[in-house]
């Protein structure tokens, strides 16, 4: 692998590790400083969030570039949770769908702009972790050709 393409997958491990680590503060910033009860949709984002911001500080410090193998899962299904919460609020809401736990899924604390909610947040968390995964893999499937 070329100095470049080293840069290149040092870039995009940082880019990952500072979105989990912003996902991860914003988060315990809205339940522990606002006071915003997670719900159930909420915490299972969080079980997938979380751990990935020791695992790309880690690949980071040790340039190791087969973290897509084992980060991507952990992406795929927290932006699923993601995906399927933000579809929840937005998507006109069935009266006879109540709650998902002891507080509603449906929820909005927050509501920026009008559609900027917690879910949608971690939405594109997870969207920008995975461009910068799906970067890393391109670049090291090119390294491999050269």
């Amino acid at each position: 692998m070329t100095e470049e393409q080293e840069k290149k997958v040092s870039f995009w491990l940082f880019t990952a590790w500072a979105v989990a680590v912003l996902a991860t503060a914003g988060s315990l910033y809205f339940s522990e400083v606002q006071h915003f009860v997670p719900c159930s949709l909420c915490w299972f984002q969080r079980i997938f969030m979380y751990p990935l911001t020791l695992l790309f500080i880690v690949a980071y410090a040790k340039g190791d570039k087969g973290i897509v193998s084992y980060a991507l899962p952990l992406v795929a299904i927290g932006g699923g949770f993601s995906l399927y919460h933000t579809i929840l609020q937005k998507l006109p809401h069935d009266s006879t769908l109540n709650a998902c736990g002891p507080v509603s899924c449906k929820g909005d604390y927050l509501n920026w702009f009008g559609f900027i909610t917690i879910p949608m947040l971690a939405l594109t968390a997870f969207i920008i972790i995975l461009v910068a995964l799906l970067r890393i893999r391109a670049v090291v499937k090119q390294s491999e050709q050269i």
